[in-house]
Order: C-alpha cells, then structure tokens, then sequence
C-alpha cells in the first residue's frame, strides 16, 4: 500500500498540479497587491473614494456588499487576462503544430486503393 502511494504520489502530472496551484495561490497574492496598491489608489484619485468595498446596499437589517463584488471580479478580470497573454505566448514560442498525419482510416484506403492498383 505505501509503495502504491509513493507511485500515486509521485505520478509527474500530480506533481505538474500542485507545482501550478501553488504557484496561482502565489499569482493571485501579486495581483491582489497590484490591485490594492496600484488600480484601488488610481480610481481614489478619479472617483474620490479609496474602494469599492463602501458600495453597499442596505435591506432591512442586511447589508448586501456590492463594492467587494466590484472589487474581486476586478481581480478575476486582471488575472484571467494575464493569463490569457501567458497561454498565447506559449503557444506562440510553441510553433505551428506540425500537421497529423493521415487517421487510420485514411491509411487503410490508401492501402486498399494501392493494392487494387496492382
């Protein structure tokens, strides 16, 4: 059982993941930052408020927390665009994909073809 662990364990697409998320937990802490320090202080300075976390809607007692909303899709908005621009490099320094070859049954035609050719 504990040699099948070590396999599972060690399996490099698991590794592959948990290198990936914990470099995205890493990701997502510079875009918070860069969100916070950077994009936060540029809209205090066009609209007059430092966030959007003083968007709020009150119902009854309830308050309905609209400008942490605003400010998490944000986030997500910058992240998925960064990522976005690091997977259309990648596959740019990737290089066109070579063609496939003929399916199996293409190849099997071309066979059959060329045997009743001869």
């Amino acid at each position: 059982m504990l040699k099948e662990f070590k396999e599972f364990a060690l399996k490099g697409n698991l590794l592959d993941i948990a290198v990936g998320l914990i470099l995205a937990l890493a990701f997502v802490t510079v875009v918070t930052a860069f969100v916070d320090g950077i994009i936060m202080p540029l809209i205090a300075a066009i609209f007059g408020e430092p966030s959007f976390d003083d968007i709020v809607w009150t119902v009854g007692d309830g308050q309905i927390l609209i400008g942490t909303f605003i400010t998490a899709l944000i986030n997500f908005v910058l992240i998925a665009w960064v990522l976005f621009l690091i997977v259309k490099a990648a596959n740019r320094m990737r290089g066109p994909e070579e063609a496939a070859g003929p399916t199996e049954v293409e190849l099997l035609t071309q066979i059959r073809d060329e045997l009743a050719r001869r």
